[in-house]
């Protein structure tokens, strides 16, 4: 078999698992008792595929919450992901939970609203996906009704337009053109019986709800065979109506035009063409419609026929404000019309997404008040607002989908994981003539510092606490905590205002890719002749090219402009921070203590405070060694110097430093196991903050104990044979392997670092 024959074998089988015979309709309520959400309405539904998908926990402005992996797009690999906003989408599921309920909100309009660049658009192909695979899962299956009329016995009628159909063809079968849910065949009371009796066996607070009667173009065909059978005689009525030759139950994948309807800004027509759809002229006269307009001469192509059954999405609403008005009672009654002799039952979802446009359209007469014409429909709207993102790993996350097309979201068992992610370098493939290409590197930190820039420009400092700038607020909503040396303090330590402005406004997402992407293709070196570094892009170039491009951006006023170019200084001071620490982290890589030794050094302390005996490995009993504990705190810790000590016996600093750092920690360590048999190696070394200092952290004081002879001032070119030589080649060579700098990043970042360092090394 060739290759080709295999993806087309491959293809066979996905199919076949979304796709399944059609059944009669005793044996879809046959299913529908065992697997009841098959059967369920719309809200319901969509409430179903967003939970079968299950949860993952993020941390956002800087609180921990549960957050839905449906608005991952996990079906697609993340590609139309909704970043950040979790409290907004877990508002609008709980709102989704209240109507399928039927415990209020059944008549609001679920309205999204926000700035541009913000994620609603996302949201939209987000939903189409998880609904369309949802619909491919056993548990999701959609199922509407088909009819064939031309199969009762003398029949030439058809569904068709105009053509005289009969027999068992295939082609007589016409499937219901707004998804009339299977369940509607039934006459009311026998519908009722039959929901109570399959909502009786399911534990859900949520029960399966179908009020919708059947559509005009199903009801057509029902009283069409309703007639002809009564005419004659039949007893067993519905069973003849609904026997498998005139009536059976189909799947379908849900996707737009199909149980969902979207409305676009660039939709047109008359309010009623939009909503449900419009008479075909000319069709009249060719079917048998006794006097009157036939449903089956209807187009139903508008928004609100095409999501029938599921969802109905109006994007860019403030382009189709005049429809807003005729929504008014849908979601309230359930109903429309095609005319004026002819109503159709809907059962949707309605969702309208919209920029502040919108809202400036509905406050056009607010100064009426209780005349306000648009009032009754402004109280139907319950809004839902995104703003730009305030977490720093989700903008820097943004940006490289903007750049790079990335899909995948990010996730991390800790937030070390995910710093590691923010901090990384992106290189880019970019045309620099007709047949050359050049790699260009962003510089590690140099996304980070453009998503921090962009975090800092959005956040509200009217209400920081003392202490605290805009960068720190900024790593405060992304990790939850501040770290300040051996204290960590959690985001329940601060207060901020009941109301804030927190991503209400700002630096969208599409200014700084654009920014970015014409950092690419500029032709100039922006650093050093003697180096052939033309290809990196540093976070200092980043930063400039950001707030140099505010004066010709129209997208910001003039007091945006310099309330932006204020905020960038701090920015900068941070990421240099960060740059430093790479260096210095690069500089002592084969320097820095090992567990064992830092695990020795908590015992001896643990020993000392209590006067019991230490086991060595040869199982004998001794008392802890001053001298170890002494060259610990003044070698590795850098804590003390040898005045602290009086031979090795500790001053009260000392002592006082051992009970209050070392002490405390190990007994916060054996309360919390309090139910097991507490043993001091069985502690987890970096619960204890001063040590996980020591484990993970390395400052300038530790390079000077290191590297007496090290000159900060000759590090751009360094005389051979010198430390500083020896010493940076070691720092290069580490920045590549453990950090993932390229060789041109990392001289570029060790000399801009040096430059700095060299001023108050003496």
């Amino acid at each position: 078999m060739s290759t080709g024959d295999d993806y087309v074998t491959a293809s066979d089988r996905a199919l076949e698992d979304t796709y399944e015979a059609p059944m009669s309709l005793a044996e879809y309520v046959d299913r529908a008792f065992e697997q009841p959400s098959i059967a369920a309405h719309a809200s319901k539904y969509l409430l179903q595929a967003i939970e079968a998908a299950g949860t993952r926990t993020v941390v956002e402005e800087g609180e921990e919450k549960e957050r839905y992996r449906f608005f991952d797009d996990p079906h697609n690999d993340g590609e139309h992901a909704v970043l950040g906003n979790t409290d907004v989408l877990n508002s609008f599921v709980d709102d989704l939970r209240s109507i399928a309920a039927g415990r209020g909100k059944h008549e609001k309009i679920l309205w999204f609203d926000g700035p541009t660049a913000t994620g609603k658009s996302e949201l939209k192909r987000c939903l189409v996906n998880g609904l369309c695979e949802y619909s491919k899962t056993s548990e999701g299956r959609r199922y509407t009704v088909e009819w064939n009329v031309a199969a009762a016995e003398g029949s030439s009628r058809g569904l068709s337009y105009g053509d005289d159909l009969g027999g068992d063809d295939e082609s007589d079968w016409y499937e219901s053109p707004v998804q009339a849910h299977p369940l509607s065949v039934f006459p009311e009371s026998v519908r009722a019986d039959l929901l109570a009796e399959m909502n009786d066996r399911v534990d859900s607070d949520v029960p399966v709800r179908v009020e919708e009667r059947l559509d005009p173009f199903s009801r057509e065909a029902y009283d069409y065979l309703e007639e002809r059978y009564r005419r004659e005689g039949r007893e067993d009525l519905f069973s003849a109506i609904a026997d498998s030759r005139h009536l059976r139950v189909k799947n379908y994948v849900v996707d737009v035009g199909q149980g969902i309807g979207v409305l676009h800004s660039e939709d047109d027509g008359s309010p009623k063409e939009r909503l449900v759809g419009s008479w075909m002229r000319g069709m009249l006269q060719k079917l048998d419609s006794r006097g009157r307009k036939n449903p089956q001469a209807f187009s139903y192509d508008g928004v609100l026929s095409q999501g029938n059954g599921l969802l109905t999405v109006v994007e860019d609403a403030a382009q189709h404000a005049d429809l807003l008005q005729k929504l008014l009672n849908v979601p309230d009654e359930g109903t429309v019309k095609l005319d004026k002799g002819i109503g159709m039952d809907v059962d949707t979802q309605l969702v309208i997404i919209s920029n502040p446009d919108l809202e400036a359209t509905l406050n056009q007469h607010a100064e009426r008040q209780g005349m306000d014409p648009l009032k009754a429909l402004k109280r139907r709207l319950d809004k839902h607002e995104f703003t730009y993102l305030t977490n720093l790993s989700l903008e820097t996350e943004l940006i490289r989908r903007e750049l790079t097309g990335e899909t995948s979201v990010w996730t991390a068992e800790s937030y070390d994981d995910l710093a590691d992610q923010i901090r990384q370098p992106v290189t880019l493939s970019v045309k620099r003539s007709a047949d050359r290409l050049t790699d260009r590197e962003f510089a590690p930190h140099a996304i980070e510092a453009a998503a921090l820039y962009s975090v800092v420009t959005r956040l509200d400092d009217e209400d920081l606490p003392t202490g605290l700038d805009l960068v720190d607020k900024a790593i405060l909503f992304d990790r939850g905590y501040l770290q300040e040396g051996d204290t960590r303090r959690e985001a329940e330590a601060f207060e901020f205002a009941d109301d804030p402005k927190d991503g209400t406004h700002g630096i969208p997402v599409t200014y700084t890719r654009d920014v970015l992407a014409d950092l690419l293709h500029e032709e100039t070196d922006r650093h050093h002749a003697d180096l052939p570094v033309e290809s990196v892009l540093m976070p200092r170039d980043v930063l400039n090219a950001m707030v140099e491009n505010l004066v010709t951006a129209p997208v910001f006023s003039t007091g945006e402009r310099t309330e932006f170019e204020s905020r960038v200084a701090q920015v900068k001071n941070h990421v240099f921070d960060a740059q430093a620490q790479d260096v210095v982290d690069a500089m002592l890589h084969d320097s820095t203590v090992d567990e064992a030794t830092v695990a020795e050094y908590v015992e001896h302390v643990y020993a000392w405070e209590t006067d019991e005996p230490i086991v060595n490995d040869r199982g004998e009993r001794e008392e802890p060694d001053p001298l170890k504990m002494k060259v610990f705190e003044v070698e590795h810790l850098g804590r003390f110097d040898e005045d602290e000590y009086e031979g090795d016996q500790p001053s009260e600093a000392v002592a006082a430093f051992r009970r209050e750092k070392i002490i405390t920690a190990l007994n916060r360590h054996a309360w919390e196991h309090r139910d097991e048999d507490f043993a001091i190696e069985d502690v987890d070394l970096a619960a204890i903050p001063v040590v996980r200092a020591v484990l993970e952290s390395n400052d300038w004081d530790d390079v000077r104990r290191t590297y007496e002879d090290f000159e900060p001032s000759q590090w751009d070119d360094p005389p051979s044979g010198t430390e500083t030589a020896d010493l940076k080649a070691k720092t290069i060579d580490a920045m590549v392997d453990l950090q993932g700098y390229s060789a041109a990043s990392a001289e570029l970042t060790s000399r801009h670092v040096m430059g700095q360092v060299a001023y108050r090394w003496d």
